[in-house]
């Protein structure tokens, strides 16, 4: 299955991204709200999983440096692929950060739509991220071994 370019670089990609980050952020708006015996151990699981998220996001973002990091799916030109440190044991760690940020979100604000949200984002993460490998694919030769070696897509050890 081929993927749209969505754009010279992707931008349409992040473009989608960008509504659904919106999205999820709203959502606190509409959100149910928990029982009361349930809001205190419902704000520390999310902000443990937001934190979680956060962690993941910043060192995997360090470890690529400003020379690779990019939100867009087409690789910046002379990015060298990153093997190492979390990239050694997911592909896609960045993604899985902001996954576990959005699922902290929703369980604070107990959002159904949110909750809806999170699942297309994790949906569309895995479309990105084909098309993103597409390119790393085309741009460098030993990315399937790579691919088959990492079999971890976004969490490590774990997704």
């Amino acid at each position: 299955m081929s993927l749209p370019a969505l754009g010279p670089r992707g931008e349409g990609w992040v473009a989608i991204q960008v509504v659904l980050f919106v999205g999820i952020a709203l959502s606190a708006l509409v959100g149910r709200g928990w029982p009361a015996a349930l809001e205190v151990p419902a704000l520390l699981i999310g902000v443990t999983l937001m934190v979680l998220g956060a962690a993941l996001v910043l060192a995997a973002s360090a470890h690529l440096g400003s020379t690779a990091w990019t939100a867009l799916p087409k690789p910046r030109g002379g990015a060298q692929l990153s093997r190492r440190g979390l990239y050694a044991h997911a592909r896609h760690p960045m993604y899985g950060g902001v996954i576990l940020v959005a699922a902290g979100w929703n369980v604070i604000f107990a959002s159904v739509v949110g909750a809806v949200l999170t699942v297309a984002l994790v949906l569309f993460f895995e479309l990105k991220s084909r098309r993103e490998e597409t390119l790393l694919a085309e741009r460098s030769p030993d990315y399937g071994a790579y691919r088959d070696r990492t079999r971890r897509r976004f969490l490590p050890w774990l997704y």
